[in-house]
């Protein structure tokens, strides 16, 4: 499914990994369970705030093995949704 105002929010927050300033890519899952498949994106509730480095570190499963990076795309996935859930609280910007 696709989610462009969530796309946009995400792009506003600074890198979940080593926290660069805006603007960032929305970074999408890079499992089945989330409805990746070849040539699928998976579904864009299941994306992070991420660099361009830090994107392709993730994409290029650099120094994770495929379950460390589904261990540790779900932590992040998790501290993104508080960081939206702050920034809509808030009259501030990221």
């Amino acid at each position: 499914m696709r989610d462009a105002k969530r796309l946009e929010a995400i792009r506003k927050l600074p890198c979940v990994r080593c926290g660069w300033d805006a603007p960032s890519e929305a970074a999408h899952s890079n499992f089945s369970e989330h409805g990746k498949g070849r040539g699928i994106k998976a579904d864009d509730q299941f994306t992070i705030p991420l660099c361009r480095l830090c994107h392709a570190w993730f994409d290029g499963y650099v120094y994770l093995t495929r379950e460390q990076s589904k261990e540790w795309f779900a932590a992040m996935l998790e501290k993104t949704e508080r960081m939206l859930k702050i920034d809509t609280n808030s009259d501030s910007v990221f």
